[in-house]
């Protein structure tokens, strides 16, 4: 039986759902006024990536009613999503301090994996590698730091959801590669459900995704992944080679502060990216350039993981190498008064 006709479902939830949740949020006035830490100049309605968290879900019951998710997966993914897109929209609404707001995260994670069964064992330049309860633990910390990036990144016009989109078109074509087809649909609706909203969030945007919209894709790319790494090892090392732009830049970013001394969770402006759409005075070319970059760069090398026998750890460092030269071209983590002066 054919389901391409829910593709068509997914994408009009999210279209109609997110135009809904304009009107809504300007009548409420809940509003991102710009200031001091902003990159945008305008005053813009916030809150839209509710509308992928319910198209999402909504595919997510679909898939696990026709039978093409397993019982794990679901629990896992929606438990996890529905958890994160509510801490952000309490946060969106209002405040939650850091350490509960970590504390939620780490329960979402820690949820994640007792229902996907932690991290697989791994293939490390060669070796077998079962990493045991470390292993558990690195995947938390990955899930959690996934989801946070997420939300940092989340910081110019169209930039979340052309990431989410282009990772989550190269990941299905790697799966239809190498032949796993039911794994398909997860990362194709999760696109579907994106673009949906993207038509309302592309430069310029008119409404903006929020902590519930971004958290919670970052929390399901990372559910993603760990799927397709029960299902082969190398496809974990793919999924970090596509989610590479987002990794570098914020990782980056993050060590430069810690090594600074900053107050890491204070908003700022001062990754790669942000630097780089000041530099061209627009986000739109920036935003373009992380969907070529996932395209022509990094889907390239993680088809060299799955299917051409390159080793994953190996892949990871080749196609994150030029990442980092960028993001040290662009300054992340630089002082933003430095930049201006120079």
């Amino acid at each position: 039986m054919s389901y391409a006709w829910f593709i068509l479902v997914a994408a009009s939830i999210s279209f109609l759902l997110t135009a809904a949740l304009r009107k809504y949020a300007i009548s409420r006035s809940l509003m991102d006024v710009p200031n001091a830490r902003s990159s945008h100049v305008v005053a813009t309605p916030r809150g839209g990536g509710v509308a992928i968290v319910v198209a999402f879900i909504v595919s997510l019951v679909f898939l696990y009613s026709a039978g093409l998710i397993s019982p794990s997966a679901f629990f896992a993914m929606a438990g996890a999503g529905v958890s994160i897109a509510l801490i952000g929209f309490m946060d969106d609404h209002g405040h939650i301090a850091a350490r509960w707001r970590l504390l939620g995260h780490f329960a979402a994670a820690t949820w994640l994996l007792v229902w996907m069964g932690g991290l697989p064992a791994i293939e490390l330049f060669g070796l077998h590698v079962n990493l045991g309860w470390a292993g558990h633990v690195l995947a938390a910390l990955y899930l959690v730091w996934l989801l946070n990036l997420y939300n940092f990144m989340d910081g110019i016009d169209g930039i979340a959801s052309i990431e989410a989109i282009s990772v989550c078109l190269g990941a299905s074509l790697l799966y239809w590669l190498a032949g796993l087809d039911t794994l398909i649909w997860g990362p194709l609706l999760l696109a579907v459900a994106v673009a949906g909203f993207l038509y309302w969030n592309f430069p310029p945007a008119k409404i903006f995704m929020g902590d519930a919209g971004s958290g919670f894709l970052g929390i399901a790319l990372g559910g993603l992944s760990l799927q397709a790494a029960w299902a082969s090892g190398p496809m974990l090392w793919a999924w970090l080679i596509l989610l590479g732009v987002f990794i570098v830049d914020a990782t980056f970013t993050l060590f430069r502060r810690l090594l600074r001394g900053d107050k890491v969770y204070e908003a700022h402006r001062s990754h790669a990216y942000q630097f780089a759409s000041r530099h061209f005075g627009r986000h739109l070319p920036v935003t373009l350039a992380v969907g070529v970059i996932n395209l022509f760069w990094l889907l390239p090398f993680a088809v060299a993981v799955t299917h051409f026998g390159l080793d994953g750890a190996l892949g990871v460092i080749l196609a994150y190498v030029p990442l980092i030269a960028l993001a040290i071209k662009f300054r992340a983590g630089d002082l933003e008064d430095a930049a201006v002066k120079n």
